[in-house]
């Protein structure tokens, strides 16, 4: 250890008092046992993907429709999905979930089922076999959105409803090549009929069909991390109570499982300390995707042309989810002409700028693995200015860091520059550029010995 460094900055890390808690026991292997799935780490690895509102409502102007549209009502016949994915894909989104069917019951494909469905509008053609396509021609993944809810469907609330979304979902999953997420809405209408869906059914069908695919927010594999604004937590855990996976499928108030003293909530602060896990006798590993729109609504209207977030609101977006150990799904609802608005993919543009300026300039970037020490400590060239900062744990051993301090050294002396909680699949630290020529990461808490990916720094 450098002499210039007061020893009690660094003495107490994980391999000391840890914090005061507890690094190796009976229950800490319980919380680190809990793994991510092939499919949850391949999403780790593309965190930045779009939603696709698109439909009836962009037709006629709506956020939910009224369940007494025709088909005759869609009446855009024109859409240039290479231009959507070409913005999207510049912008460093990997992929696109598309509203196949939202809640007004309106279909983009050629569905068997009902023949309200675009093959009957004035379009006429399959749009999800279309973006499906460009997708494959553009190299980005592909994903479905199907609403469970559905308004214009006269079997809608009966038993025989169920057989009928599996058979769209079959369709889905079967005509359009391979999907990477299945986003499943719980919204319902306030006046909707109160009906159970088959949960387990359509999890079937998925898992059967598409392998590979997440099931997201009414899903086991990705939970919602629990508002429309962009917003996270302090702490992201992604091992938390198993009964989170159905807390967007019952209803609202429901308290089951683990009884009304235990429950938990997707829009609670804490989901995954060891307060919580203590009182939980099953765990999951369930991480949060952020859902927000470029806009307000989520569908086009000229009305929200004005409401357009800005590059650095957006950026300011993915730092807090995409560099908070969440995925992000920004929604960016193609107009009524068939196009992403010019406004929309301005901002778009400026955003792809923003985020590759975080790798622009690196000064180091490390694999570290498995711990030996308190800390890790990372000598540069020469003098460099500092100010990203990325860290990933390697959650394929669960995420186990808790709590840990950044330190910067200029002329033999350490400064702390930061400090934070959890790590997981990615944390971007970000501070005004500071002159340097070495950095120490210390941890300061952990379940079990720390398994760290990489740490890179960037000027």
């Amino acid at each position: 250890m450098n002499m210039a460094i007061k020893s009690n900055k660094f003495e107490k890390n994980w391999m000391t008092d840890n914090n005061g808690y507890e690094l190796n026991s009976e229950e800490v292997n319980r919380y680190i046992s809990v793994l991510p799935s092939t499919n949850q780490l391949r999403l780790a690895n593309k965190p930045f993907y779009a939603f696709l509102h698109f439909g009836m409502n962009t037709a006629t102007g709506r956020e939910w429709g009224t369940g007494s549209e025709r088909a005759a009502d869609f009446t855009i016949k024109k859409i240039n999905v290479s231009q959507w994915l070409k913005t999207l894909k510049e912008c460093g989104m990997t992929g696109v979930i598309l509203t196949c069917k939202h809640h007004d019951g309106f279909c983009l494909w050629d569905t068997k089922q009902t023949d309200f469905n675009v093959m009957n509008s004035p379009f006429g053609d399959d749009i999800v076999r279309i973006v499906a396509a460009e997708c494959i021609r553009q190299n980005m993944d592909f994903g479905v959105y199907l609403s469970p809810w559905d308004m214009h469907e006269k079997s809608y609330g009966t038993p025989a409803y169920n057989d009928y979304f599996c058979a769209q979902l079959t369709e889905l999953l079967t005509n359009y090549g391979d999907v990477f997420e299945v986003w499943f809405d719980g919204a319902k209408g306030a006046n909707a009929v109160d009906f159970e869906y088959d949960w387990d059914r359509y999890y079937d069908i998925v898992r059967t069909l598409q392998p590979k695919a997440n099931i997201a927010i009414c899903g086991p594999d990705i939970r919602w991390v629990g508002n429309e604004g962009g917003k996270t937590r302090k702490s992201e855990y992604s091992v938390v109570p198993s009964m989170l996976c159905d807390a967007e499928k019952v209803s609202k108030n429901s308290q089951h499982t683990e009884g009304a003293f235990n429950a938990v909530t997707s829009k609670d602060e804490d989901l995954g300390s060891r307060d919580v896990l203590s009182h939980h006798s099953f765990l999951s590993w369930y991480p949060a995707e952020v859902d927000v729109s470029i806009r307000k609504g989520w569908f086009y209207s000229k009305e929200g042309d004005s409401t357009v977030k800005s590059a650095d609101e957006l950026f300011d977006i993915y730092l807090n989810s995409v560099g908070n150990n969440c995925t992000l799904l920004l929604n960016v609802p193609p107009s009524d002409k068939g196009v992403i608005y010019r406004k929309d993919a301005a901002v778009l543009k400026k955003l792809g700028k923003k985020i590759m300026s975080l790798y622009e300039k690196p000064v180091t970037v490390q694999k570290v693995g498995e711990l030996r020490e308190g800390w890790v400590d990372f000598n540069f060239d020469s003098e460099r200015k500092v100010k990203n900062v990325i860290i990933s744990e390697d959650i394929a051993y669960s995420q186990r860091v808790e709590a840990f301090d950044l330190y910067l050294r200029k002329n033999g002396k350490y400064k702390k520059v930061y400090s934070g909680t959890v790590i997981g699949s990615r944390s971007i630290i970000r501070f005004s550029a500071k002159k340097c020529d070495a950095a120490r990461l210390l941890i300061r808490q952990s379940r079990s010995t720390p398994i760290l990916k990489s740490v890179a720094f960037y000027e």
